[in-house]
């Protein structure tokens, strides 16, 4: 049998120009075919979703002078110097000072602060159970199936599952928070240690440490800062939630919020709306500032550097 340098499928792979082309041109029909099935199966998805809302053009229309009736009420004005017309901020802030809003926002804070501060203990033991380095597979997935579980119920679902345990208040909603904080700063913190390095940990198990040892010198304290930030964003996230709370009844500025929004005063509900812009952009402030000392960020700018700064990152991040 003679036996030549060239092989069959180098044979097969030189094609003639004529051939490259007719290759191309189908390949090209075939993306566009594609494409076409693409477009076709989202304007079908996208007409079954509008359909199953209820979602009309002509609704929108029909609704549009009810809508600009209360936009007038949401933003009332009023002239200054009698001459320039301009926000009548002395409507919201009668509201604001009549309601307590400022009180208000201390009861929603007080709520996101105190069921992050519940829900980190268990966060750190389901976070740390669930991480391969600790628990052997597939046992840690059963840590992880139940921080899933916890992520699969929203913080609303839960505040009215706890109903029972003291109606709608700020209780429950602070134990709402605190489930909901277990199941997703869990996970964050167990992909913090699928990250760590592995010389630390063999250090701490050369000198003779146990896993319980192991694990606190070896692991967590790779990760202590990573997790400090991780509670700040979860903490500023959970201030949103607790104001959402608040909508079903459970306290604070979102209570104030429902309030208003079922007796149509409008005005008032955007002075609850500013007050709680205000206090959720003080939140991210303070935690952006202490992650950025996490950080060793020397370059990071001062608070009031930053507050001054504001204005040109908006400008920047619109007309960019």
């Amino acid at each position: 049998m003679t036996l030549h340098p060239e092989t069959e499928s180098d044979e097969d792979d030189e094609l003639t120009p004529r051939e490259k082309l007719s290759e191309q041109h189908q390949q090209r029909r075939y993306r566009l075919l594609r494409g076409i099935v693409g477009v076709i199966a989202l304007i079908v998805i996208l007409t079954f979703a509008y359909g199953q809302v209820g979602f009309s053009v002509r609704e929108l229309i029909n609704y549009w002078p009810e809508f600009v009736t209360a936009a007038h009420d949401y933003f009332p004005t009023t002239t200054y110097f009698g001459i320039v017309p301009f926000l009548d901020f002395g409507r919201y802030w009668q509201f604001i000072d009549a309601a307590n809003l400022f009180s208000l926002s201390v009861v929603t804070v007080s709520m996101a602060v105190g069921g992050t501060a519940l829900g980190i203990p268990g966060a750190l033991l389901l976070g740390t159970l669930g991480s391969e380095r600790v628990t052997p597979f597939p046992l840690n997935f059963v840590f992880r199936a139940l921080m899933s579980t916890i992520r699969a119920i929203p913080a609303l679902v839960w505040a009215l599952l706890f109903i029972p345990l003291g109606g709608v208040t700020p209780f429950t909603g602070t134990l709402a928070i605190a489930v909901d904080t277990m199941g997703y700063l869990g996970r964050l913190f167990t992909d913090e240690l699928e990250e760590i390095e592995s010389g630390p940990i063999e250090g701490v198990e050369s000198t003779g440490a146990n896993q319980r040892q192991t694990v606190f010198f070896g692991m967590l304290s790779q990760v202590f800062r990573q997790y400090i930030a991780w509670v700040l964003f979860i903490l500023e996230l959970n201030v949103r939630v607790a104001i959402t709370l608040g909508l079903i009844g459970a306290g604070g500025l979102g209570y104030q919020l429902m309030i208003q929004r079922q007796t149509y005063q409008y005005t008032n509900m955007m002075a609850a709306v500013i007050v709680t812009i205000l206090l959720v952009s003080s939140v991210e402030i303070v935690s952006q500032r202490v992650r950025a000392r996490l950080r060793n960020d020397k370059e990071a700018p001062g608070t009031l550097e930053y507050l001054a700064g504001m204005p040109d990152r908006f400008a920047q991040s619109v007309f960019r």
